[in-house]
């Protein structure tokens, strides 16, 4: 199939982008890597009146650190990140998560952002921003805010982003003295969407286990320093409590299984992995 018409504008500043989203409400789409919203407007599952393309604004092509955290702007490649130097040092979970995004040739289009904006369940980068206890940045004319990841996700392909906001970065907290991290993910092949993927961070306090695919958006828990049976148990538990779902790749049950091995499994990876 082909878009309905639309028409498109190449933002040659942010005040431009805003102004777009503010004036055409939920009729603007704004475009960056394309991977998602391109087969959506192909298949007419999204019909905007105008699309905004932000790639040309190098203000938003920018990987920051400062005070303790990583900056990623809106414009970022993920094969851009995943290739960045300081990557494995400073948020080493993102690096092991990244290379499951999708193929080689959607990372080099597709944007860290722009996977956010998308919020599907399944996805590693949001996953692995819940796991961190990361934040959106959103701006519009109205100003500039702050939302932590676990509230701005709020269902399927759902977010807290409103109309007229453009997701403007993600900030990550750089990685802390003494602690683990490992990550782990099962689908039919690899590239495709996960039918579960877990993430955990170990340090001296206990482990923080994320879990996507499972239900219709990441989900943590954070677990004492439990061994053998008493893991076994919690993990059990907290399978049990997340509102997994029935679909044509797996059954509810398969995926909370899923979680009790894969999430013993990462919870001992990034406990040995403490530096």
């Amino acid at each position: 199939m082909k878009p309905a018409r639309f028409d498109y504008v190449r933002a040659e500043h942010l005040a431009e982008v805003h102004d777009v989203l503010a004036e055409n409400g939920n009729d603007a789409r704004v475009i960056a890597g394309g991977q998602t919203l391109l087969p959506m407007l192909s298949m007419r599952l999204a019909r905007p009146k105008v699309v905004v393309d932000i790639m040309h604004l190098p203000q938003l092509q920018t990987i920051d650190t400062d005070k303790g955290t990583v900056r990623i702007g809106a414009g970022v490649r993920q094969a851009q990140l995943l290739g960045w130097p300081l990557l494995g040092d400073r948020q080493p979970l993102l690096a092991a998560a990244l290379p499951w995004v999708g193929h080689a040739q959607t990372r080099n289009r597709g944007t860290i952002c722009g996977s956010l904006a998308h919020a599907d369940p399944s996805a590693e980068i949001p996953l692995v921003l819940v796991a961190l206890g990361g934040t959106i940045e959103l701006s519009s004319r109205r100003g500039r805010r702050r939302i932590a990841a676990d509230a701005f996700f709020t269902g399927m392909m759902s977010t807290a982003r409103s109309e007229d906001e453009l997701i403007e970065a993600a900030i990550l907290p750089a990685r802390p003295t003494g602690s683990g991290y490992a990550f782990q993910e099962f689908g039919r092949r690899h590239g495709d969407f996960a039918i579960a993927a877990c993430a955990a961070i170990a340090t001296d306090k206990g482990t923080r286990l994320a879990v996507a695919g499972v239900a219709d958006r990441a989900t943590t828990h954070d677990f004492a320093t439990l061994d053998g049976s008493a893991l076994d148990d919690a993990l059990d538990a907290f399978a049990w409590d997340l509102d997994a779902r029935d679909d044509l790749h797996a059954t509810a049950r398969y995926r909370r299984e899923l979680v009790r091995r894969m999430g013993r499994a990462v919870i001992e990876e990034a406990r040995r992995c403490r530096a």
